[in-house]
């Protein structure tokens, strides 16, 4: 909503009271309420028009009533008194209405305009504090629905500082710590979210803390690492030496099996003394005498047959 353009028509209506609307007031309504457009002239009323932008909606006279647009589309119905009634309001129902009020014998008694406008009800703000070196970084935001939607945002410093201004999102970088209220609102609704921060020398000390244990642990795991990989390739060494022995066994056996004996190396003195030395005397068995051929024995003569009697 445009509050520029609201402070204009207020002054324009200051500066030029001569003219015939100058009976004008302002609605906020929200959405899917409805609204009562009730006209301030005295007396009874014979004849009321009410008009949106020019086009006319409703007339009543004489206690009837009579709509020239479509009441489904319209939404809006006008009382015995005048008073123009719109209901389940829409951002579109936003409007300038105009009102001429006629007596019975046709005079024009009086007109009166009103500006109506339609919001939707803010939304709940976030309010989001963190400290950065030693101050406070504030920011508080109210999401809206729409592109043109703006609210009023006033964020409150615990020194009681306050910041309105018109948007979605306000930022702070301050050095005060303490309780920060942030408020979203328009004409028609209010809402509010607190937050206490202390952004202290403790800080300071936590923040190094916390570098000096991830320095620490990184450390360890680096040694960790290093010793897992050497302990990794000390057991590969190891498995392929094995390998390679049991490879290489065969083929010494091999070669052992081919060489030929070596020539007896050289005695030592000791071993030529020991070949010097007279070997004792072995005692002497008596001669055993010569076995004697057997004789031979004459070959035996066979049997006669014997007859059956």
């Amino acid at each position: 909503m445009n509050f520029r353009r609201i402070f204009l028509i207020k002054c324009l209506l200051l500066l030029f009271p001569s003219v015939k609307c100058s009976s004008t007031s302002w609605i906020y309504k929200a959405v899917n309420e409805t609204a009562l457009l009730s006209i301030t002239a005295p007396g009874s009323i014979y004849e009321a028009t009410w008009r949106r932008g020019g086009q006319r909606l409703v007339q009543v006279k004489d206690n009837r009533a009579k709509h020239f647009v479509n009441k489904e589309q319209c939404r809006c119905a006008i009382l015995r008194n005048g008073t123009l009634q719109i209901q389940r309001l829409e951002k579109e129902d936003s409007g300038n209405y105009t009102v001429m009020v006629y007596q019975k014998d046709g005079k024009l008694k009086a007109e009166e305009n009103i500006m109506l406008f339609v919001q939707e009800p803010v939304p709940q703000p976030i309010l989001i504090a963190e400290c950065r070196n030693k101050s406070v970084s504030v920011k508080c935001e109210a999401k809206q629905k729409a592109k043109d939607e703006v609210f009023l945002i006033e964020l409150t410093q615990p020194n009681g500082q306050k910041n309105p201004k018109n948007a979605t999102v306000v930022e702070w970088l301050v050095r005060n710590s303490g309780t920060f209220r942030c408020v979203a609102k328009n004409q028609i609704s209010e809402k509010m979210a607190e937050k206490g921060i202390n952004c202290s020398g403790k800080m300071d000390f936590y923040l190094i803390l916390s570098i000096a244990g991830g320095a620490v642990f990184f450390v360890i795991f680096v040694i960790c690492l290093i010793y897992c990989i050497r302990r990794k390739k000390t057991k590969r060494n190891e498995v392929y030496e094995e390998e390679r022995v049991m490879q290489t066994l065969p083929t010494d056996r091999e070669r052992g099996m081919r060489e030929l004996p070596q020539a007896p190396s050289k005695p030592t003195p000791r071993q030529q003394r020991l070949q010097q030395r007279p070997l004792p005397p072995q005692p002497q068995e008596p001669p055993q005498p010569r076995p004697q051929p057997r004789p031979r024995t004459q070959p035996r003569t066979p049997n006669p047959p014997r007859h059956r009697p």
